[in-house]
Formats: C-alpha cells, structure tokens, sequence
C-alpha cells in the first residue's frame, strides 16, 4: 500500500457503530481479520450483539 492515497485505501465497515474505517499501515498483515474500528467498538461488541 505505499504510495497510495488516502483516498484509494480500502475501507470497511464497523458492525458496532456503523462507521466507515480505513486501512491502516499496522493492519498490513492482518486486514482480513480486523472487524472493528477501534479498541473500544472491539471491547463493546458483546452489548450490541445482544440487540
């Protein structure tokens, strides 16, 4: 991915908070298995799957 503009980044969506996030340089190896956005949306996600 270096090089790449910020714009081109591939994207996902968090299923906890519905917000769109980015590829970032420390999820290069693991990008296929990152679901949340964040530590706190991660750390939440129990209380939202039982809604």
């Amino acid at each position: 991915m270096k090089g790449v503009k910020k714009q081109y980044l591939p994207e996902k969506q968090c299923p906890v908070c519905g917000r769109n996030f980015s590829w970032r340089k420390k999820w290069e190896k693991v990008w296929e298995d990152v679901k949340y956005c964040s530590e706190k949306c991660s750390r939440s996600r129990r209380k939202h799957a039982g809604n």
